[in-house]
């Protein structure tokens, strides 16, 4: 059971650290960047990088996969050994199923939004197209969930911390 434990712990701290990143590089590069650009790049810039991002190594590997493995560890926990470890892996089960249900409650209806607008050479209107995508919202939410994500992520070092000093005697 404590190999289980500790697998599942590991696993969630790996894909909350790369969904972590994925929030920030959006935060820190690609939102920065692509402010600065026309319409028509924006629009297809974003579209693109919308559309690689659902993929089974995002998906499983961070986004999905952080809230299943840091679930499975919460679980896990549940039943003894290393009670010092729950409430800091439930804290970033929390945090995280806050950011979850803002990307598919903001970020993922702007972003199809964005996309169901067509092709940029097809658009007649690209500045209607962004404005109605609202940028600033978009990245406003994104940073929230970045800090949320960054907080599970902290808790979740934190709980292998602890985890590690539970084996260790």
């Amino acid at each position: 059971m404590d190999v289980m434990r500790g697998l599942a712990l590991v696993l969630a701290t790996i894909t909350m650290g790369l969904v972590t990143g994925a929030f920030a590089l959006y935060a820190h590069t690609i939102m920065p960047a692509l402010r600065g650009t026309d319409d028509r790049t924006f629009v297809g810039a974003f579209q693109a990088m919308d559309r690689s991002i659902i993929n089974p190594w995002f998906m499983a590997g961070g986004f999905v996969g952080a809230a299943l493995f840091t679930g499975l560890a919460g679980a896990l926990f549940l039943g003894g050994g290393g009670r010092s470890v729950l409430p800091w892996v439930v804290a970033a089960f929390v945090l995280y199923m806050v950011a979850f249900i803002i990307t598919v409650a903001v970020n993922v209806p702007l972003n199809d939004q964005i996309k169901a607008a067509g092709a940029p050479g097809k658009i007649s209107d690209l500045a209607a197209v962004r404005a109605r995508f609202d940028e600033a919202k978009w990245a406003a939410w994104n940073l929230v969930r970045l800090v949320l994500s960054l907080a599970a992520f902290g808790s979740l070092i934190w709980a292998l911390v602890l985890y590690g000093r539970t084996t260790a005697s």
